[in-house]
């Protein structure tokens, strides 16, 4: 008895600071006149709403250095996707320009004019750029870094930021190489490159700066992925979460990470249910744990990439007829998740038992509060374990083809 009360004060906990009274109210209301369809809509918003933490991350660099290209790789989008960051070779505005991210909208890289293109020396550039909006920022160079990039860099370090020197286009440095002396040595290149700008640097009073070398139209080569996990080592656990989740599926080890984030959603799922299972409404808890799982199952598939329009998105990068990629994903985590879609999962035979049993506690107010709170509680978080295993192992099947590897 001990255990079904302490889960059922974890609920309620969970479940008071999730839904208003208003809300919890409706909610009721809704399911008695229209059923799991009517209930549906909300619970899935309030599972949308659960990453409200934002993440900015500036975007700077002298015009031509390649920052839309690279803003469109973090957003795993190429130039010609909707909602791409128009790329150029002039500076097109003097303010800084947010582009939200197409599945999690509270992560935004801003794209900022390069300093050198501005009348303002660095500190007024930051304070005109709204400096403190910013978790960090990435300066990027095409060929080598500027007096400009130099003094920014030192003004966000004297203000206590974090910020990253990357140098992009690395593909059409050795693409040149290769054009005026035939065969080169890649690795040997890269570390001449990677040195050259370690010293300049370091002489300009970086001690042991790290930079990235990088290219945005190929971001499962080079540094890229090694960016990402620098950027994501550096944020605090609540934004290192929705940092990672934001992450391009370059990578089965990027799915894999989304996969560790995502099972601690599962406990803020299963509490929301346990604490909804408490209230004595016959029917009521079965019909919001359906909702639940309707709407953790489409959160879940649209940070693992596995959504109609992320699945494009990715086929596009990787040159690909997007048919190519559906094919790997096993039906019917395609399309629209339904109460019905639920039941043909296999998971069916968890929600009959629990169903009957909680219809027949439901009319004693007190046992079936304790036993809707366990129950749902239980049965949400068995149900969402194994969709989100299955998930996984589907995204990482798509990468696998995407970059034909093993």
């Amino acid at each position: 008895m001990g255990g079904s009360s302490s889960s059922e004060q974890v609920a309620e906990t969970e479940t008071s600071s999730f839904f208003t009274q208003e809300e919890l109210s409706k909610l009721k209301s809704d399911f008695e006149t229209g059923g799991v369809e009517k209930v549906k809509p909300l619970i899935e918003k309030k599972i949308t709403d659960l990453d409200k933490t934002e993440l900015n991350i500036a975007v700077t660099g002298e015009t031509g250095t390649g920052k839309s290209t690279f803003i469109n790789a973090m957003r795993g989008l190429l130039s010609t996707d909707p909602g791409a960051a128009k790329s150029g070779t002039t500076e097109t505005t003097m303010e800084p320009t947010g582009y939200s991210h197409p599945t999690l909208p509270n992560v935004r890289y801003w794209d900022l004019p390069g300093i050198g293109t501005t009348p303002f020396p660095a500190a007024k550039y930051l304070r005109k750029m709204n400096f403190k909006r910013y978790d960090f920022f990435i300066i990027i160079s095409a060929l080598r870094f500027k007096e400009n990039d130099v003094k920014l860099a030192k003004e966000i370090n004297r203000l206590g930021k974090k910020f990253y020197f990357v140098r992009s286009r690395i593909d059409i440095d050795l693409y040149s190489m290769r054009k005026e002396r035939g065969v080169i040595n890649e690795d040997e290149e890269l570390e001449k490159i990677q040195s050259d700008t370690v010293r300049k640097l370091t002489e300009a009073g970086f001690p042991n700066p790290t930079v990235f070398l990088i290219s945005s139209l190929e971001p499962d080569h080079f540094d890229f992925i090694r960016l990402n996990e620098g950027l994501e080592g550096d944020l605090n656990n609540v934004k290192k979460r929705i940092f990672v989740l934001a992450l391009p599926n370059l990578s089965v080890e990027i799915v894999q990470r989304k996969c560790a984030i995502l099972k601690k959603h599962i406990w803020i799922f299963a509490a929301l249910s346990g604490g909804l299972g408490a209230v004595p409404v016959p029917g009521f808890s079965l019909a919001c744990d359906i909702g639940i799982l309707i709407g953790a199952i489409v959160y879940f598939r649209k940070c693992l990439g596995l959504d109609d329009a992320s699945l494009q998105r990715l086929a596009n990068r990787a040159g690909k007829p997007v048919e190519e990629l559906k094919v790997t994903v096993k039906a019917p985590l395609l399309g629209e998740i339904t109460p019905d879609v639920i039941v043909r999962l296999g998971w069916g035979a968890a929600v009959v038992t629990v169903s009957a049993l909680e219809f027949a506690l439901d009319f004693v107010p007190v046992i079936g509060s304790i036993f809707g709170a366990g129950s749902s509680f239980l049965m949400t978080y068995k149900m969402l374990s194994a969709a989100l295993k299955d998930l996984t192992e589907n995204a990482d099947r798509v990468v696998k083809v995407a970059f034909e590897t093993d």
